[in-house]
């Protein structure tokens, strides 16, 4: 039997910012990143950090960019990007939101409509573009 594609799982748009925060781990309050990258309503990508661990729990505070009120979020880590990879400069983190409040959740989607949208990233290995240098050879006179 055939299997139809899984749908995808993300459903908010990222949206490319550069806002300073505080992201502390829950169990000893240890300062693990203090700058989001990239935001969306269901979560961010904050650097440079500090080893955490997949699962780990977090508490994020930071100041919307464009009204100035405050969020605090708690966190799960998902995916940990170790800066190793072609295109990733530094440690990063990618959080999924636990639970904002109704308010703060539609301050933060209000604030998000002004922000633009983050360009897709490349993944290195099977998409990267080669150039051959043969067709860049200056034309004889």
């Amino acid at each position: 039997m055939r299997r139809l594609p899984l749908p995808m799982r993300r459903t908010a748009l990222r949206h490319a910012v550069r806002i300073p925060c505080q992201v502390v781990r829950e169990r000893d309050f240890a300062l693990v990143a203090d700058e989001i990258m990239d935001l969306s309503a269901d979560g961010m990508q904050v650097g440079p950090s500090d080893p955490v661990l997949t699962g780990e729990r977090l508490i994020a505070t930071f100041q919307l960019p464009t009204d100035g009120y405050w969020i605090d979020v708690e966190a799960t880590v998902s995916r940990v990007l170790h800066g190793r990879r072609p295109g990733e400069i530094t440690r990063s983190l990618g959080l999924i939101f636990e639970h904002i409040p109704g308010f703060s959740q539609f301050l933060l989607e209000r604030a998000l409509k002004s922000i633009p949208i983050a360009p897709p990233n490349g993944r290195a290995g099977r998409r990267t573009v080669r150039l051959i240098p043969a067709l860049f050879r200056p034309l004889p006179r």
